[in-house]
């Protein structure tokens, strides 16, 4: 059967989970997971809660899932320690440093691929496969065909979510949080300002163009367990555990039963928690604007249901765990008693030597009644077998005590750890970078933007979207043979799903014909086609670089160089390892959301991202432009343009390249920043920002 895993905010949430049914629960321990503003475990309810799992036959999943600095290194590798020391099933990553750590200091423990990674196609899996992976969380925008073909092909296990809200940004590519508010979505802090109303200019009153129904695949769970996927999520630490109580137990029998959810109980998943109905539009491949939804302010919680489900969880096991017995009453023997689970464990105990009857044998079946009291255990008697000589007595007291004595060893096997290799934390080797200035890169968002003025400026890479150098391939050509001192480049889309490749290998085979030598990769699965084209791989700020581990992990990987992630400080750059040359965006409006559904199409009107600039409003009057992504999907941008020119720290941070990142100047304006930044004079715009560089993330 497909495994339920269900969230566990808290320790009674994880009681919650587990007396309702799941067969795994996900926590996190301190402050390196992606939910922080969740209660979490100290580390003697986290002791305690594997335990308590454990004896339960129920999987523990601890979510190490955020992006991770130098500083922090050493937390996440004594927490990684701590998790294998207690049999921790799994941990959740998200950093590749705090994979390669894990893999270094506690190589047995398990590691799953967050859905933070942003694996949504077949390479995607195959790389985190060669990382030592055994499970991947696949992106929630993926619909059941890709799915289905992703279980056919996978070598590890696939993870999909089943229930629970949905971000409008494919996870771990989002930065709005960070960047509006200094609270980061890769860090565990996300405040969610995709849930606030936004303003069409021109159009009168708000909406909520970023604010997701709740996912709910009830009615699509017999599908799932056909394809293959090995475990359903239920999304939620950061809900009540009565809410955890409800819709747990809700799949679980619906999943233990071979059948989907009934009406009743959806209307009780509707009532516990969602923003307006669910929706199913990702899976069932049909965005739109039905899949958006608000939650009504002054909505309360159903307070007999959840009464109910407290009722239910907090008193009372209801997580039996069926064992067998097998006793042995022979003369002038040790009374022997074995009893054995169904996951494999078995102990043996033994009492006293039975004494001869002087009223009143006992018997097998005398033995067996007394043997089924459990009560008080999570135990049920599924059976008891043995021998029992003629004429002996056994006290009910003796049997009793022998019964109490061998479910206590069954405990300790059931909940014993084990074992797994820890080694002690080795701090990464700090290799510096180059103590000149770095060269510069520009990034064009459209053809017209590259010029010849800029050229002449002599940048060392320059890249373009690569559908951009596809449609202009004679011309890319030219430029090529004009400027053999400028290395061109690519920039592939950081998400295209498996049926999309062809279109996307058109446009790389089109692109290297014209000349192009370099690809810079937003995912980590990317590298195969980059190889199977021929282009340098350079990676790019969607995977994540944070730490010197993850530095050190990109050089080990292939890449050629690096780009370190706009959330760090500049400080926190020029103290990074420099195992690879390291890249920094140090212009341009800063990527926010990358979303599946189109946002301008959903307003109803067709999608017009090309034709016309598009902007989206905010509260506060800011606007943020909306452009067309690869794959007709939509990136949104920061509001203010981060402007560097005048500051000096990002030049001796140890960079090898300094990137400008261009998206609706045009050709001259292009130029001019180039110009203003090699001089470091000249004036920035209107509205400029420094960005994170300075302030850092919480």
């Amino acid at each position: 059967m497909m495994e339920l895993l269900a969230p566990a905010g808290s320790p009674e949430a994880l009681t919650a989970a587990v007396q309702a049914g799941a067969g795994a629960v996900y926590l996190g321990f301190g402050p390196l997971n992606a939910r922080r503003n969740a209660k979490n475990f100290t580390q003697e309810e986290w002791q305690a809660a594997v335990a308590y799992c454990h004896l339960r036959g129920v999987k523990v999943y601890l979510t190490l899932n955020t992006l991770l600095t130098d500083r922090e290194l050493p937390l996440a590798a004594e927490t990684g320690a701590l998790a294998a020391r207690l049999g921790v099933d799994a941990v959740l990553v998200q950093d590749l440093g705090t994979a390669r750590l894990l893999g270094q200091i506690c190589p047995d423990l398990p590691l799953h691929a967050s859905t933070q990674m942003t694996v949504h196609d077949l390479d995607g899996v195959l790389a985190c496969a060669k990382l030592g992976m055994t499970r991947v969380v696949l992106s929630r925008e993926l619909p059941a065909q890709a799915i289905e073909e992703l279980c056919k092909h996978s070598p590890v296990e696939l993870e999909v979510f089943g229930h629970g809200a949905l971000c409008m940004c494919y996870s771990g590519q989002c930065f709005l949080s960070a960047v509006v508010g200094r609270r980061s979505g890769n860090r565990g802090l996300c405040a969610q300002p995709c849930r606030l109303a936004y303003q069409w200019p021109g159009e009168r009153g708000t909406c909520h163009p970023l604010s997701l129904k709740d996912l709910s695949l009830a009615g699509h769970l017999g599908r799932l367990e056909e394809m293959g996927v090995a475990c359903l999520k239920i999304e939620g630490r950061m809900k009540r555990p009565e809410y955890v109580a409800v819709v747990t137990g809700i799949y679980a029998a619906a999943l233990a039963e071979g059948r989907e959810p009934t009406a009743q109980e959806m209307a009780r998943l509707e009532a516990a928690f969602s923003r307006q109905g669910f929706t199913q539009g990702y899976f069932l491949d049909q965005t739109g604007p039905a899949m958006f939804g608000t939650r009504p302010e002054g909505t309360k919680d159903p307070a007999d249901l959840f009464e109910q489900a407290k009722q239910y969880y907090s008193r009372g096991e209801h997580r039996q765990v069926p064992v067998t017995f097998s006793v042995q009453v022979k003369r002038e023997e040790p009374v022997s008693l074995t009893v054995r689970d169904r996951d494999g464990h078995t102990v043996t105990v033994r009492g006293e030597v039975p004494q001869a009857a002087r009223t009143r044998e006992t018997t097998l079946d005398q033995l067996t009644a007394q043997l089924a009291k459990t009560g008080g255990t999570v135990y049920t008697a599924a059976g008891t077998q043995g021998e029992v000589d003629p004429g002996l007595a056994l006290p009910v007291s003796a049997m009793n005590a022998l019964r109490r004595q061998a479910l206590a060893a069954l405990d300790a096997a059931r909940t014993q750890p084990p074992g797994w290799q820890v080694f002690p934390f080795q701090p990464p080797e700090i290799i510096p970078g180059p103590k000149e200035a770095p060269a510069f890169t520009l990034s064009f968002h459209r053809w017209e933007q590259l010029s010849r003025e800029s050229l002449d400026q002599g940048p060392a890479i320059v890249y373009l979207p690569c559908q951009e150098a596809a449609a202009h391939e004679e011309e890319l050509a030219q430029w090529v043979k004009d400027y053999p001192a400028i290395s061109f480049g690519v920039i592939l889309p950081r998400v295209a799903w498996d049926r999309e490749k062809p279109q996307l290998r058109k446009e790389l085979a089109a692109a290297r014909k014209a000349g192009v030598t370099e690809a810079l990769l937003g995912h980590i699965g990317q590298l195969a086609l980059a190889r199977e084209f021929a282009l340098t791989p350079r990676a790019d700020y969607g995977l994540g670089l944070t730490n010197s581990l993850g530095a050190a992990e990109l050089a080990r990987l292939g890449f050629a160089s690096a780009t370190a992630s706009f959330e760090l400080r500049l400080s926190q750059v020029r103290d990074l390892s420099k195992p690879l040359p390291t890249e920094l965006i140090v212009y341009g409006r800063l990527p926010l959301m990358l979303t599946e559904n189109c946002i301008v199409k959903n307003r109803g009107a067709g999608c017009h991202c090309e034709d016309t600039p598009q902007v989206l409003r905010d509260r506060k009057g800011a606007d943020f432009p909306v452009e067309k992504a690869w794959g007709c999907r939509s990136e949104i941008f920061n509001s203010q343009v981060l402007w560097l020119a005048d500051k000096a720290e990002w030049r001796h941070a140890g960079l090898t390249y300094a990137r400008l990142a261009f998206l609706r100047e045009t050709a001259q304006e292009c130029a001019q920043v180039l110009r203003a930044y090699r001089t470091g004079e000249g004036e920035g715009p209107g509205a400029l920002t420094r960005g994170l560089y300075y302030r850092g993330v919480e």
